[in-house]
């Protein structure tokens, strides 16, 4: 019997659609349904398009519920959010007998505290996507986040003098970018800051990077740095020196990334911006690695793994 399984209700940083892609190469009935389109990322299999106030949304999300529950097994649930109140939703599915899962994608769960995220353990499962996030969620199964590989090819970075570097700071004060800005000002190299533009013209920018720094605050990279590794880039971001250990032990392969805080990024970049063949040594490690702990296919298999044992 085919496992049909629904994902819901955003579509951050397109995480969620690439999951329902790759399960479908993989015989599972999945579908992707979110409450409103996203502005850089719009796919979805249906969208409710909310509109109006309170009352009139949540007629919405339990018409959808309602035609959901007949063709599903497990819920996905992204961001904290679901489908209806929360109150109501675990009620619900308990009631029918099916399986919810919530995965958690960073800022969602960040520096927040156990009550905060004391709903998480209605799910019967949790998924957070780094060693770097498990500190909040404990129980949590890290499964990585996926890249569909196939339409990165690898474009080596330039022998150019003044190399090219590539920020794209989807919230400029959570990435560091006054900091970015300062650094650059520093070393012969051009900055291109890629912001509020649609993500295939994003992903043309990223292509032309001879160095792709991602943020310096946070302690770990994300989705912006794998598709810049997966290009072939070498990608600079503030990695915390702990979680670092436990990814490479983790995961059975060390993170090429150059970690880099607000105070050391001119010094972490000079190299790069010196040596062109350095920028493609670290470039062909990025996409190495991303093959081996990115692939979407390898984590589709194991959020499948993972809905046969809920």
């Amino acid at each position: 019997m085919t496992l049909r399984v629904t994902h819901c209700p955003v579509n951050i940083a397109g995480i969620p659609w690439e999951n329902t892609l790759a399960l479908r190469r993989k015989g599972i009935d999945a579908r992707l349904v979110v409450f409103n389109r996203g502005q850089l990322h719009h796919e979805a299999d249906w969208s409710l398009d909310r509109h109006g106030n309170l009352p009139r949304r949540l007629v919405t999300q339990f018409a959808a519920l309602g035609r959901l529950l007949p063709q599903t097994d497990i819920f996905h649930f992204y961001w904290g959010l679901t489908l209806v109140p929360k109150s109501v939703q675990f009620p619900i599915l308990r009631a029918l007998g099916k399986k919810s899962v919530f995965h958690y994608l960073g800022s969602d769960i960040r520096g927040k505290t156990p009550a905060e995220l004391a709903y998480g353990k209605k799910a019967n499962a949790e998924i957070v996507g780094s060693y770097n996030a498990i500190r909040w969620v404990p129980e949590a199964n890290v499964i990585p986040p996926g890249l569909d590989l196939s339409p990165f090819t690898p474009v080596p970075p330039s022998d150019r003098a003044r190399p090219l570097v590539v920020h794209a700071p989807s919230n400029r004060s959570k990435k560091g970018t006054e900091f970015v800005i300062e650094a650059c000002s520093k070393l012969p190299v051009d900055l291109d800051l890629v912001e509020g533009v649609p993500h295939e013209l994003a992903r043309e920018r990223y292509a032309k990077a001879d160095i792709i720094i991602d943020q310096l605050l946070v302690g770990w990279h994300g989705v912006f740095a794998l598709e810049a590794m997966a290009l072939g880039k070498p990608v600079v971001t503030y990695l915390d020196p702990e979680v670092v250990e436990r990814s490479a032990a983790g995961f059975g392969i060390r993170v090429p990334i150059v970690s880099a805080t607000p105070d050391t990024l001119v010094d972490q970049l000079r190299p790069l911006v010196e040596s062109p063949a350095l920028r493609r040594e670290v470039g062909a490690a990025s996409r190495a690695y991303v093959e081996q702990v990115h692939d979407i296919d390898r984590i589709a298999d194991r959020l499948i793994d993972l809905y046969r044992s809920l």
